[in-house]
């Protein structure tokens, strides 16, 4: 499994090289860095936990299961264990254009709201001999069993509730930003926070290393010829000066 700690940024549109404009919602995700592995034997279950982000101050029994680090966002996932170890990092370039992934996050709360805006309800006909009956639920049961049946629908608490959206087209991967472009809407507000996640089997991003070239060896050719160079008799300055002096005298003679 791919995994990653992810921020709502804005929903913005993205135009293919058709034309087609895409919908597109942009995220933010910094990178994350392996804080603990969990295992059968020892937790039992497997999962690993990441890491995110940084805030000022933190309480001292995280600051110590995390080496110190005040990290803001942590979470686990079920990633191939045998994959990681505790310090590795990786961002955005886990993630490939066309990709489908699947983003979990917290809906926008609505507050108290009746059965109209909660669950679609038509309401009462608005004509005569229905007074303050146009959004009201009507009827909620028999009277037989003197109670409300599991499951009514009535007015309530709405929205604030984990959302799962899934099969989402990875449209952008933006390295430079740390931020993934997907296809359509993703669950809650603007700053809110998502975990995306794709069923693909998790590699680790392998790091370009730099190859410092080694110097070259001169050949004895090469030295022949850079000797010949420092052999070679500069002309003293003086001696440069006195010819121009000479011809100078030359011509005003003539």
């Amino acid at each position: 499994m791919k995994a990653i700690i992810g921020k709502k940024v804005e929903m913005t549109q993205i135009f293919t090289p058709e034309g087609v404009v895409l919908p597109v919602t942009k995220i933010k995700a910094e990178p994350v860095t392996v804080t603990q592995i969990k295992t059968n034997e020892k937790d039992g279950y497997a999962a690993v936990q990441v890491a995110s982000g940084s805030k000022k101050a933190t309480t001292k029994p995280l600051l110590g299961h995390f080496k110190g680090v005040k990290y803001r966002y942590a979470k686990e996932f079920k990633i191939e264990q045998e994959a990681v170890k505790v310090g590795d990092t990786w961002g955005v370039d886990i993630f490939n254009e066309g990709e489908k992934v699947r983003v979990i996050g917290t809906s926008k709360g609505k507050g108290f709201q009746g059965v109209v805006k909660r669950w679609g309800f038509h309401g009462s006909p608005a004509s005569h001999g229905h007074k303050d009956q146009l959004r009201m639920p009507g009827s909620i049961g028999a009277t037989g069993p003197a109670r409300v049946f599991k499951g009514m629908r009535m007015g309530g608490h709405m929205g604030n509730a984990q959302i799962t959206s899934k099969w989402l087209e990875v449209i952008k991967v933006d390295l430079e930003d740390n931020c993934i472009y997907v296809k359509g809407s993703v669950p809650g507000a603007r700053n809110g926070i998502l975990y995306i996640m794709t069923e693909t089997k998790f590699e680790l991003p392998k790091k370009e290393v730099k190859k410092e070239e080694a110097p070259k060896e001169e050949t004895p050719e090469e030295k022949v010829e850079e000797k010949k160079e420092e052999v070679k008799e500069e002309v003293p300055k003086e001696e440069v000066k006195e010819e121009t002096k000479a011809e100078e005298v030359k011509k005003e003679d003539k």
